[in-house]
């Protein structure tokens, strides 16, 4: 069924008689019936609307799937998908799923680790934000007004084009969509001196359950702490975000040094963790601990790659490394001093002389991949250390990224936003392994590795809960069928994610969708009629 099929709306008669018989359901018509009676003719709403049978389902459900697991023939999809060009039509989107009683999914980037925006197995519409992409950056304010659908590498470059001192603080990935990292609460290498995404987000369009756009004014200030890393597609459709700008210095340096276990790694890293939170918040380190094959010995190791941003120049750097970090061994060679937006390239591993439009680019290639996370909150033992490399050397591939806390995140209290894993935290840990190997045997033997690590990790990060962080999605700490339980299902994994937010999130939930319209498999629950 082609979209050009959908260009004439004198009566919906015209539109049923050309749709296939395949997707000729009671339920799919009565949806696109809806469509068609809550829009004007004008706004060519039926050519958004993809099923099975449209030439381009499959591409367009494709081009946003960033986990090759969710990419096979065997993957549930979605009954339709439907790629708003305007609020109204999300608008319209929701006011007919809730009508014929369909689920409605949100997807944006589709960086979600799990595949929740855009595969269930209960039948739903995938709402596709894709569209929904413009920036309208405002220097002397300092602010910028940003799409759900727009791509962080966008934002970064929009920005850049007014100003080449501001910046916002969010991920180092240009393919993250903005409306699913900020709902998570959005983090990069700039936390330690601004916090997070959500840190400085000062308004925002939602799209309740009734259909409504609400900005801050309307929709009241607990909604508006709920979707500032609560999960914000528990509550409504998200489409813009009003965001705070923050000043950049003309001079930026990086540096990625990588030591092996014959380079003292271990020690390295034992020394970072009394370091890490302390050191001065205009640096941020990012260490990778990695499993690798030593091929000349035929054995495996362990190298520890360490990646910087510092908002200040080399010499600078080197003074506050050689008094602070030591151990590191850092020297002049190992720095490049640049602006911010090379220093986006540089994180998102870009070669070198890399113009900044590579960061427009929206079709990076998909992988298959398992993360996890835990938070770690008292140095590790130099000899757990070294048994923790050994096991992840026994399994052979799974990757820790510890990512440096400290500075402005210790700074802000736990409750002022969902998000609470702040004060006390000296690094997030993700777990992360990847592979190009298609089939099951390949996927249950990855993401065994990352559970086995996990439990591993068990006796040195946080506990009562063990937290984890929401963007790093891992369905293994719990999921909500949106049963009879759904409290209780929303308990497992709302605690780990939001700590002791989770009671105020549930609150808020059941005041503005008591009948848990907005649902996903890790979204947050009302409390029980």
């Amino acid at each position: 069924m082609e979209n050009s099929l959908f260009l004439t709306f004198s009566s919906f008669l015209f539109v049923i008689h050309f749709v296939p018989l395949a997707a000729s359901t009671p339920s799919y018509l009565s949806f696109l019936q809806c469509l068609s009676k809550h829009s004007h003719p004008s706004d060519h709403i039926l050519s958004r609307v993809y099923t099975p049978n449209n030439s381009s389902y499959k591409s367009v459900l494709q081009h946003y799937i960033r986990n090759q697991r969710f990419n096979r023939s065997t993957t549930p999809k979605p009954d339709i998908i439907f790629t708003p060009l305007q609020e109204s039509h999300v608008q319209v989107a929701v006011t007919c799923c809730r009508k014929t009683d369909k689920y409605l999914k949100i997807r944006s980037g589709g960086h979600d680790y799990e595949g929740i925006s855009y595969v269930s197995n209960i039948s739903f519409v995938l709402l596709d934000m894709s569209n929904l992409r413009s920036i309208d950056v405002d220097i002397q304010n300092e602010t910028a007004w940003v799409q759900a659908g727009a791509l962080l590498g966008e934002l970064y470059y929009r920005i850049w084009e007014k100003s080449k001192v501001h910046a916002f603080p969010a991920g180092v990935c240009p393919t993250v969509g903005v409306g699913g990292h900020i709902t998570g609460g959005g983090y990069g290498n700039l936390l330690r001196k601004y916090g997070l995404s959500v840190d400085n987000l000062i308004d925002a369009h939602i799209v309740d359950v009734h259909g409504r756009i609400l900005n801050r004014g309307s929709m009241g200030e607990d909604l508006f702490w709920a979707i500032r890393g609560g999960c914000g597609a528990s509550f409504g459709v998200i489409s813009a975000y009003k965001l705070r700008l923050v000043k950049v210095p003309d001079v930026v340096t990086v540096f990625r040094v990588v030591r092996t276990l014959e380079e003292t790694a271990i020690d390295i890293v034992y020394w970072w963790q009394f370091i890490a939170e302390k050191i001065d918040s205009n640096l941020f380190i990012r260490l990778a601990l990695k499993p690798i094959d030593e091929k000349q010995k035929g054995t495996k190791t362990i190298t520890a790659t360490f990646v910087a941003l510092f908002l200040g120049d080399s010499r600078e750097l080197l003074s506050i490394m050689d008094r602070d970090f030591p151990q590191l061994g850092l020297h002049i060679e190992d720095c490049k001093e640049m602006s911010w937006i090379e220093s986006e390239l540089f994180w998102a591993s870009f070669p070198n002389g890399t113009l900044p439009d590579a960061l427009l680019n929206r079709k990076p290639g998909a992988k298959f991949l398992k993360r996890k996370s835990d938070y770690l909150q008292k140095p590790i033992p130099k000899d757990k250390l070294k048994s923790i490399f050994d096991k992840m050397i026994e399994l052979g591939d799974t990757e820790l990224v510890f990512n440096q806390y400290g500075g402005r995140m210790s700074e802000i209290p736990e409750w002022e936003t969902p998000f609470p894993h702040r004060a006390g935290n000296i690094f997030k840990i993700q777990y992360a392994a990847n592979w190009g190997k298609e089939g099951k045997e390949a996927e249950n033997f990855y993401i065994n590795q990352t559970r086995v690590l996990y439990n591993y990790m068990t006796p040195f990060v946080s506990k009562s809960p063990r937290c984890a962080y929401l963007n790093y999605r891992d369905l293994d700490i719990g999921v909500n069928h949106n049963g009879n339980n759904r409290y209780i299902e929303g308990r497992v994994y709302g605690l780990k994610y939001f700590k002791d937010n989770f009671n105020k999130l549930v609150k808020v939930k059941t005041l503005v969708d008591p009948d848990n319209f907005f649902w996903n498999e890790q979204s947050i629950p009302p409390l029980a009629a």
